[in-house]
């Protein structure tokens, strides 16, 4: 069975998504440490564990987890059809 890539690039899209965003927002009402969540700030230019950083953040890693849904699923269908043939 092949997957639908498109359909993968949302899913983990919306899920790290919506998982970065939560997690600074519980930094932010927890008031914990913010020194590792920070260090996405190398990876996602103008993320900051601050109300503003948290849309920032959800931009960047909706894209971010979408362009790796979208290979890991193309790179599943292109393996899928190295090995035996799968019944359909």
């Amino acid at each position: 069975m092949k997957l639908n890539k498109t359909a993968l690039g949302l899913a983990v899209g919306i899920l790290w998504a919506v998982a970065l965003f939560l997690a600074t927002w519980w930094l932010i009402m927890r008031g914990g440490t913010r020194e590792h969540i920070a260090l996405l700030g190398r990876f996602y230019i103008g993320y900051t564990p601050t109300p503003g950083g948290s849309f920032i953040g959800l931009i960047y890693a909706f894209i971010h987890g979408f362009i790796t849904g979208y290979i890991l699923a193309a790179l599943y269908n292109a393996f899928l059809g190295k090995g035996e043939s799968s019944p359909q």
